[in-house]
């Protein structure tokens, strides 16, 4: 598949892509949560 026969390589972009869409859940779930101006800043 698209020429890359080492399965490292495809754990190494599965896991890229998994984590790139775990933080954009993690942005999503805790878009408005206003705890960035707890300490008055």
């Amino acid at each position: 598949m698209l020429g890359i026969d080492d399965p490292q390589i495809w754990i190494a972009y599965l896991l890229c892509l998994l984590s790139a869409m775990g933080c954009i859940l993690y942005g999503i779930i805790h878009w408005n949560d206003g705890k960035e101006n707890e300490e008055g800043c």
